[in-house]
């Protein structure tokens, strides 16, 4: 068992929090244990609760395009979310289930160690770019803790607003180029910045 499958077999059995008692199903993750692109997104929906994967719905489908459409598919990445189970009637996550949640997806980053991590959605922005506004830094690679943070809108999003949807796309098509700059930044062995900065390259 890999330290992934180890991890996922805990967070199954995780009860935490009151999620616990109206979830069907916990959504952990999936994808490449070794992705140099970890997509992180804000909470499983009804269609994840149903099968216990991330972003199998509309908006997982829309992802799957953006992924093709720079030359990706999912097991090339790692796709999971800031909290493991669905919130009743897709409300927003809570911060005390952020919180609890935590650790997990902490352990998932220890794990997987990407080069990028893609924030989808302002809850999960927030993890990484506390007090950002997401209409103000999506597109924009910002260097954190000695790695790349990249954020994006939520896909779900431009189900909501089709006026974001080709925003989400050219910004995504960056992804390549910023994935390239932050393999260069590793492999110069760049020291971490003490606080996050904004890559130049856009």
């Amino acid at each position: 068992m890999t330290a992934l499958e180890e991890l996922n077999r805990q967070v199954a059995q995780c009860q935490e929090c009151d999620l616990a008692k109206t979830r069907n199903h916990v959504v952990p993750g999936e994808g490449a244990e070794d992705a140099s692109i970890m997509l992180i997104g804000e909470a499983p929906g009804f269609y994840e609760d149903q099968q216990g994967r991330p972003f199998v719905g509309a908006a997982g489908r829309f992802l799957d395009e953006l992924l093709k459409s720079i030359g990706f598919d999912r097991s090339m990445v790692y796709i999971c979310n800031i909290i493991k189970c669905r919130p009743p009637e897709n409300r927003d996550p809570m911060p005390a289930e952020i919180e609890t949640c935590r650790k997990w997806l902490d352990r998932q980053i220890e794990i997987i160690s990407p080069k990028v991590i893609v924030t989808l959605g302002r809850h999960s922005l927030a993890r990484f770019l506390k007090g950002s506004s997401i209409s103000k830094v999506h597109g924009k690679p910002y260097t954190i803790d000695g790695g790349v943070c990249f954020p994006l809108y939520h896909p779900a999003a431009a189900l909501h607003q089709q006026s974001l949807r080709k925003t989400i796309e050219t910004d995504f098509l960056k992804l390549p180029e910023v994935l390239s700059q932050a393999g260069s930044a590793a492999s110069g062995q760049a020291e971490p910045e003490p606080e996050p900065r904004q890559l130049s390259m856009f």
